[in-house]
């Protein structure tokens, strides 16, 4: 693999209609999570990606584990728990710039991964190690899985690269951000959005965040600041890279998981910092004009066009 990532990607649906949910009588199925958006944004672009996670012995998982495998992500360690569900979420689409997303993932299979279901061989193997603060909010067991990870990561030379994603419905925010800076002081890599940045250190400017993320442990930070686009800090540099305007966005859940997987690729193809991000700006762009969390991620024939378009927009 190119890069290996785990954690809970749960059955999607979402109300056909838009407005309060209680007055939805059709729903469409998808699926979606962090980790697994991640994987299939860069498999979409060429790459080889695996995905680690638990699963029910129920319809949705199998559909699910079909879907991903589908996408030409490796699923070869996904492990089936006989006596835990699959997990739910709703995603409701109130109205324009209002969207909702309702957890229905409490004892889940995926909240019971522990150390013992990550493989050392199979993450050694690896360029990269892709984790996100979600997976260790879910369970003390989930918790010691992402630590697991890290130190075999660290132990045989995978850089770690670690995405924030921020969930406060999931534990108490202390405990959040103890976690969260715990793991950030132990990734190479670190892609935190503002507002996350801004909760794990405080109010501060992008630059100041940047530094702070730096001196906690981290030897490349990209810093989001929506469709300003984002800044990317390293002992030696720091710069802005623009984003890309969106007319109109259908649907922002999944943009910063299909920016990780623009920016990773960007790194594999031995792209310059700057124009890898510039990569991850353009498929989080494309990722916010689809329903759908993964819908919208291009491939790699996509994502050159557009990037050839002399950067005049996203063409719809």
């Amino acid at each position: 693999m190119d890069v290996v990532t785990f954690g809970e990607t749960m059955v999607l649906f979402t109300p056909d209609s838009t407005g309060l949910m209680r007055y939805a009588n059709h729903f469409s199925r998808k699926f979606g999570g962090a980790e697994s958006n991640f994987a299939i944004g860069l498999t979409r672009l060429g790459h080889r990606a695996g995905w680690i996670s638990r699963v029910g012995n129920d319809e949705f998982g199998k559909a699910m584990v079909a879907f991903i495998s589908g996408e030409g992500v490796d699923v070869s360690q996904v492990k089936v728990d006989e006596t835990a569900p699959t997990g739910i979420y709703f995603k409701e689409f109130r109205r324009a710039n209002d969207v909702r997303v309702y957890y229905y993932r409490k004892y889940s299979a995926a909240s019971r991964m522990v150390p013992e279901d990550l493989d050392e061989g199979y993450i050694a193997q690896a360029k990269y190690l892709h984790i996100t603060g979600i997976t260790p909010a879910l369970s003390e067991s989930c918790r010691e899985t992402v630590m697991h990870g890290i130190e075999i990561a660290r132990k045989h030379g995978v850089k770690v690269v670690f995405d924030p994603n921020v969930r406060k419905k999931l534990w108490p925010e202390e405990k959040a951000r103890k976690t969260l800076l715990e793991i950030a002081s132990k990734a190479d890599i670190v892609l935190p959005g503002i507002d996350e940045a801004e909760f794990m250190f405080g109010q501060a400017a992008p630059e100041q965040l940047g530094k702070r993320f730096l001196e906690h442990g981290a030897s490349l930070v990209v810093l989001k600041v929506g469709a300003n686009g984002a800044y990317y800090f390293t002992s030696t540099e720091s710069r802005l890279v623009p984003g890309f305007p969106v007319k109109q966005v259908v649907d922002p859940v999944g943009a910063g998981d299909g920016f990780a997987a623009g920016f990773v690729s960007g790194l594999l193809d031995g792209l310059s910092f700057y124009d890898a991000v510039q990569r991850g700006n353009a498929v989080g762009a494309f990722a916010t004009m689809v329903n759908g969390d993964v819908e919208g991620l291009p491939d790699r024939t996509e994502l050159e066009a557009f990037l050839r378009s002399e950067n005049k927009g996203v063409n719809r």
